[in-house]
């Protein structure tokens, strides 16, 4: 008797170094959080019909076996994302769009000016 074939793995890093679901743009993020908050495979592939029921169930095998490496991996993408979001709050000032929307008014912002701390292709 031979032993099944081992499948591939069903995922894949995207160019920004997101790891994404089978085919997808589903991000490996998205799954895990709401697999940690109880949705099933089946309630996973409802939320992201992309994602085949063998694909899904694959994913969420290999985050079970892997589950230190797939929470490293978390920690990494939060810090990125912490970075990202400073990034855009120090570049927008105090005067933020969402302010500016709510209080009605046209936004007056100079793009010309705005970030200059920033030269193109730092970060």
């Amino acid at each position: 008797m031979q032993p099944f074939d081992t499948p591939e793995l069903p995922l894949h890093e995207d160019e920004h170094g997101v790891i994404r679901v089978g085919r997808t743009r589903v991000a490996l993020e998205s799954v895990v959080v709401a697999f940690d908050q109880g949705a099933t495979a089946e309630e996973l592939v409802d939320r992201y019909p992309t994602v085949s029921l063998p694909v899904m169930y694959s994913t969420i095998a290999y985050v079970m076996a892997n589950r230190a490496r797939v929470d490293a991996y978390l920690s990494q993408r939060q810090a990125q994302v912490a970075e990202v979001r400073t990034e855009v709050e120090q570049c927008s000032g105090p005067d933020g769009l969402r302010a500016r929307l709510l209080s009605g008014h046209e936004p007056r912002v100079d793009f010309s000016v705005a970030c200059r701390d920033r030269s193109p292709g730092s970060a």
